[in-house]
Formats: structure tokens, C-alpha cells, sequence
């Protein structure tokens, strides 16, 4: 079947011709202006930061000498080459890196409690009031923004050297963090149940019960199961601090200069959060779909 195709006047489609190339041209200019605007708050942002270049690679060969130290063994080899001499000490690293993973557990699901609690007071839609939606939402705030080992630094001052300090850090910090992330799920659902439920004389509570947490558990418990990955490794850092856990155990090796000792520990932890990572995210799609795989 003939199919007829209509040729505009050439007057006409010089015009459209035109437009054309006037927005294309207003569409790379503004391109090259943000371009251009990026590099002009990096550069002023390098030099506030006291970024050198020449200091960089100056030193450069110092960073890679120590990479070369941390994986060479005591005897000169390769740390390749006599893996029980590598890892002599794995039953004490693994079992302070358990100690590490309990410390993300414990911290991981009491801050997931509390943001549980009181996420439906920060969130927009189902806040009581708006003065009390302020409120959380600062308080929330102040605990994801003061980084976890301030707050580990400040509980090891206060109860002493070990795990406590590290659960505290982690609990106080996954609250800020996952009452955020709770919220916005929150404000995303389908408000429609509520007004339904509402109309019925129900509760307040009762709305949250029935209506909107239906709707939004999956994405506490993918968010949990996230949160928790991210504080396996902030746990290993607090150890810095004293607040248990593998940390301290690496601190150590690089203040006493245990090279084979650091890349050791390093692979250790690195193994680590691979497999909870890989882990995690196998539990996130048996439980809630592969589009909640991250």
C-alpha cells in the first residue's frame, strides 16, 4: 500500500530548521556554562581545601612504598607466598571481627527500633503536628550528622574501652539515618487506606497500623538490611577509638608497624563485607523482589 508523505513548503521548514538550531544552540550553551561554572567551584574548592598537585606526586611514592611494605612478610617473601605466615594470627582476627559484626547487629537494630518509632513523626504526611515533625526531624538530623566515631570517642570517654561504646555510636547514628529513610517512605505512600480507615473513627495509631505500614515494611527491612552493611565497616573504624572490635586490633598493627599484620587484617575485613554485601543483597531479593538489590 502506497503511503503518502507530506513535504512542507520550503519557507516553512527553513523556518523549523532555524528554531531547530537556535534551541540547539541555547541547549550548548547552557551546557557549557555549567561546565564551565563546575570546573570554576572545583578549582576555588581545591584551593580552599589546600589541595597541591605537587605535593601529590612528590609524595606519591611513599603511598605506594607502604602498599609495598604492608605486602611484604618479615622474611622479605611475598605475603603470597606463606599464607600461614600471612594470616598466624586469623582465631584472634576473626573472632574480633565477630565482635565487630555483633557490634553492627546490635547497633543496627536498635537504631532501626527507634527510627521505626518515630519516623512517623518526621514524616509530612502522617506527623500529628507540625511543631512535633519540626522536632524529630532536627533531632534526627543531629544524629546522622555528628559523625559515629565522635559519638564513639564520646561513649568510650564515658563508659570506658570496648564493645558498649561501639553499639552506642552505631545505634545513635543508624536512628538519624534510617528515620530519614523511613520518613520519605513514609511521605511516598498511598494515602487513600488512611482516609478510609480515618473515616471509620479509627485512631491515629490504629491508621499507622493498618494503612501505612503494609505499605512501607518491605522498605524498612531492605533499608535495614543496607544500613547494616555500611556498619560493618563503620564499626571496624570505631575500633580506632577503642570501641571494640577489629579496629583495634588494626590500629595497633599500624602503630607498632606490623606491615604483614595490616594487609592481613585489611583482606579480613574486606572479605568480610564482601560476603555480607553478596549475602544482603541475596536476602533483599528472595524477600522483596530483585529490584530491591542494591
Amino acid at each position: 500500500m502506497a503511503t503518502a508523505v507530506s513535504i512542507l513548503p520550503a519557507q516553512q521548514l527553513a523556518t523549523l530548521e532555524e528554531a531547530y538550531r537556535k534551541a540547539v544552540s541555547r541547549k550548548r550553551l547552557k551546557a557549557a556554562l555549567a561546565t564551565a561554572l563546575f570546573c570554576a567551584a572545583l578549582v576555588v574548592a581545591a584551593f580552599g581545601a589546600e589541595v597541591n598537585l605537587r605535593t601529590l606526586f612528590t609524595y606519591f611514592g611513599n603511598f605506594i612504598s607502604y602498599f609495598d611494605r604492608i605486602l611484604t612478610l618479615d622474611s622479605g617473601a611475598r605475603v603470597w607466598t606463606d599464607p600461614a605466615e600471612w594470616f598466624w594470627g586469623w582465631q584472634k582476627w576473626l573472632r574480633m571481627l565477630g565482635e565487630t559484626i555483633l557490634i553492627s547487629y546490635v547497633g543496627t537494630l536498635t537504631g532501626a527500633v527507634f527510627a521505626f518509632a518515630l519516623n512517623f513523626f518526621a514524616a509530612q504526611n502522617t506527623s500529628p503536628g507540625p511543631w512535633l515533625r519540626f522536632t524529630v526531624r532536627r533531632l534526627l538530623e543531629f544524629a546522622r550528622t555528628v559523625p559515629g566515631i565522635v559519638f564513639a570517642l564520646i561513649f568510650v570517654i564515658a563508659f570506658g574501652l570496648g564493645p558498649m561504646a561501639g553499639v552506642l555510636a552505631i545505634a545513635i547514628h543508624s536512628t538519624g539515618a534510617l528515620g530519614k529513610l523511613f520518613a520519605e517512605i513514609v511521605e511516598n505512600a498511598d494515602m487513600k487506606p488512611v482516609e478510609g480507615i480515618r473515616s471509620t473513627g479509627a485512631s491515629w495509631l490504629s491508621c499507622m497500623r493498618f494503612a501505612v505500614l503494609p505499605q512501607v515494611s518491605a522498605g524498612y527491612a531492605s533499608y535495614a538490611l543496607l544500613r547494616f552493611e555500611i556498619n560493618v565497616r563503620e564499626a571496624s573504624v570505631m575500633g580506632f577509638v577503642g570501641a571494640g572490635g577489629i579496629g583495634q586490633e588494626l590500629v595497633v598493627a599500624i602503630r607498632k608497624f606490623y606491615y604483614s599484620d595490616v594487609s592481613a587484617i585489611l583482606v579480613t575485613i574486606i572479605v568480610t563485607v564482601f560476603i555480607i554485601d553478596i549475602s544482603t543483597g541475596w536476602l533483599r531479593g528472595r524477600l522483596f523482589g530483585k529490584e530491591t538489590r542494591r
